[in-house]
């Protein structure tokens, strides 16, 4: 059999890619697999049942976007606390401290530039971190390397982000005029100022198809994430987009699969926003292809993983927090 590669993964066609994944060519599958289940998407099952207030999600923008992109056009922001000044902000996550919250996403719409306006809130972060002591995950989007000093001077956990590996996508799904390379630098300030990062892949998020995300991972491949969530379009109603068929398991599979060759000490989560189409399909899938997580895994999907001589485990973090999950755990293998 010739080398694998990246190159002659994304050349697979979809039956070979499967007889791959099936077959555990390169042994990439792990020996333990992490589930993930935040608060702030209700979850349950015979095997675990979410909290309703350990992780909640933020928007600083309450429902504003100013992007309003093709797959979303800012119905996300629906589902978050909204907290529209530094002071709301700090006393909502006092509240939520109050009533049991161990940490939370800070997240909203974004400005034109594509950036979400965090820079006015980055002192009630601060207190929201050392006087709280809560865990803090942030959405930046595009972010300059002033913002991310302060963020981390302010001691967030970790910055997520979103990474797009194509033009085209931005200016035709995110409304947004900018391009691949103002991504690039976001992630250069991110590793520059020493913060934990996790970008996030969107497999099929140009009209469900495959187009750029094979550069999205290209352009962290001489940098150092803390992890990679790779998630999937998902048709959401009500959007432009809701009658868009999602990306096939296998094509998200096949994302997977490249990422954790091109990142094969990078802890690799399967993330929470996906097609509820095929889903123990596309996690199954997954864990073949070597992931380390799955949020929101089915319960086919834990007794598969279990069936496979996985240790498991569950909690009600955002996924992104498996970075540490992994550094501090001695008790099982990777």
């Amino acid at each position: 059999m010739a080398r694998l590669t990246v190159e002659s993964i994304w050349r697979m066609n979809d039956t070979e890619l499967l007889n791959l994944l099936k077959n555990n060519v390169g042994g990439v599958r792990r020996k333990r697999i992490r589930f993930y289940a935040p608060s702030f998407m209700y979850y349950r099952t015979s095997r675990y049942a979410s909290s309703s207030n350990d992780f909640p999600t933020i928007s600083i923008t309450g429902k504003a976007c100013a992007l309003m992109c093709k797959h979303c056009g800012g119905t996300v922001l629906n589902t978050m606390y909204p907290a529209t000044s530094p002071e709301a902000l700090f006393e909502l996550c006092s509240r939520l401290k109050e009533e049991g919250a161990k940490g939370c996403l800070i997240s909203g719409g974004c400005l034109p530039s594509g950036a979400v306006p965090l820079e006015g809130f980055v002192d009630s972060i601060a207190k929201i971190k050392h006087q709280l002591g809560l865990t803090v995950f942030v959405h930046t989007g595009v972010i300059d390397l002033e913002t991310a000093e302060k963020l981390k001077r302010a001691g967030v956990d970790a910055a997520l982000l979103d990474i797009i590996g194509s033009n085209d996508t931005l200016k035709e799904i995110f409304n947004l005029d900018a391009s691949v390379k103002d991504y690039k630098n976001s992630l250069n300030a991110l590793q520059e100022v020493g913060i934990e990062f996790v970008p996030h892949v969107i497999v099929g998020l140009h009209y469900g198809k495959l187009q750029g995300e094979l550069d999205a991972l290209k352009m962290m491949s001489e940098l150092n994430p803390s992890a990679l969530v790779i998630i999937a379009f998902m048709p959401i109603r009500g959007t432009a987009m809701e009658n868009v068929k999602p990306p096939a398991p296998i094509d998200v599979a096949r994302v997977v699969a490249a990422a954790r060759m091109m990142f094969p000490e990078t802890p690799l989560v399967l993330g929470c926003m996906r097609s509820k189409d095929n889903r123990s399909e596309t996690e199954i899938l997954a864990i073949e292809a070597g992931v380390d997580a799955v949020a929101f895994p089915t319960e086919e999907t834990v007794e598969f993983a279990e069936s496979q001589g996985c240790r498991t485990s569950f909690s009600s973090f955002c996924c992104s927090q498996v970075y540490l999950d992994m550094r501090v755990s001695t008790t099982f293998p990777v």
